[in-house]
C-alpha cells in the first residue's frame, strides 16, 4: 500500500506539473513509466490523474467559467478551438496509430524541436489580448496547432502557448488561452477513458484512485497559479532551456 501511494505521488506530480507547463505531460509520464516499474499505473489511475487536473483548472477559472452572462463568447471560442484536437485524437486512439508515436526517439526530437520553436515564438512583440482580440480566426489557428500535441513530447500547453505568442498575445493571456483549452480536452480524455473502463467491466474504484484525483488536483492547481505569476515577470527562456537539455539527454539515451 505504501509503495502504491509513493507511485501515485510521483505520477500525480508529473501529471499536475507537466500538464500545465509547456514541457509535455505525456512525454514525462512515458519517461517515468519506462524508467520505473510502476505497479500502481493503470487506465483507471490515468483517468483519475486527468480528472484531478480537470477539476483543478475548472476550480481555478471558476469565476470566468460560471459567469456565462459576460463570458459566453469566450466559452464558445474555447469549445470551437478544442474540436480539431478531440476529432484527431479520437481517430488516432481508435485506430491505435497513437502507439506508433510513443517511443523515446520521437519524444526526444519533439521535445527539442518544439522547445526551440517556443523560444522564437516567445520573442514576438505583444499587442493582442483575450478580451479584445480572441476571435474565431485566432482560436481556430491555435486549435489547429493544438493537434500537434497528440505527438508525445510536443506538449499541449507548449504548442498552444507557441501559437498564441505567434499571434502576438501577451504571455499571461497566452497561458490563460492554453489553460482554458485544456478543459474540453481533459474532459474528453476522461470520458473516453471511462468508457473503455466500463466496456472492460474493470471499474474497481478505490482509495488509490481518490488519492490520485486529490494529489493531481493539488499539483495542477498550484502549477497553474505559479506559472501565471511567473510569466507576468519573466519570459519562457528557462522552460526552453529545460526542454533543450531534456531533448539532448533523451537523444543521447535513444541513440546510445
Amino acid at each position: 500500500m505504501f509503495q502504491d501511494f509513493i507511485e501515485i505521488l510521483v505520477l500525480s506530480a508529473v501529471q499536475g506539473i507537466s500538464e500545465f507547463l509547456p514541457i509535455s505531460s505525456s512525454a514525462h509520464l512515458i519517461i517515468v513509466s519506462s524508467l520505473y516499474d510502476l505497479k500502481a499505473s493503470s487506465l483507471l489511475i490515468d483517468i483519475s490523474l486527468h480528472l484531478g487536473s480537470l477539476l483543478a483548472i475548472i476550480f481555478f477559472f471558476r469565476k470566468d467559467l460560471f459567469n456565462l452572462k459576460n463570458n459566453h463568447k469566450l466559452l464558445k471560442l474555447i469549445i470551437i478551438g478544442s474540436i480539431p484536437l478531440i476529432i484527431f485524437g479520437y481517430i488516432l486512439h481508435s485506430t491505435e496509430l497513437i502507439h506508433l508515436l510513443r517511443n523515446i526517439k520521437v519524444i526526444a526530437w519533439t521535445t527539442l524541436f518544439f522547445g526551440i520553436i517556443l523560444y522564437f515564438a516567445d520573442q514576438k512583440k505583444t499587442d493582442q489580448n483575450i478580451s479584445s482580440n480572441l476571435n474565431i480566426k485566432s482560436i481556430i489557428f491555435i486549435g489547429l496547432f493544438q493537434i500537434l500535441a497528440l505527438i508525445p513530447g510536443v506538449s499541449r500547453a507548449g504548442i498552444t502557448i507557441t501559437a498564441a505568442r505567434l499571434l502576438s498575445f501577451n504571455r499571461v493571456d497566452s497561458g490563460k488561452i492554453s489553460f482554458l483549452l485544456s478543459i474540453p480536452t481533459l474532459a474528453a480524455v476522461s470520458i473516453y477513458g471511462l468508457n473503455n473502463v466500463i466496456k472492460t467491466e474493470n471499474l474497481n474504484f478505490s482509495i488509490i484512485n481518490l488519492s490520485s484525483i486529490f494529489l493531481s488536483f493539488l499539483f495542477s492547481f498550484f502549477t497553474i497559479k505559479f506559472f501565471l505569476k511567473y510569466i507576468q515577470k519573466f519570459n519562457l527562456n528557462l522552460i526552453v532551456a529545460y526542454r533543450i537539455l531534456l531533448g539532448l539527454g533523451l537523444l543521447y539515451i535513444a541513440y546510445l
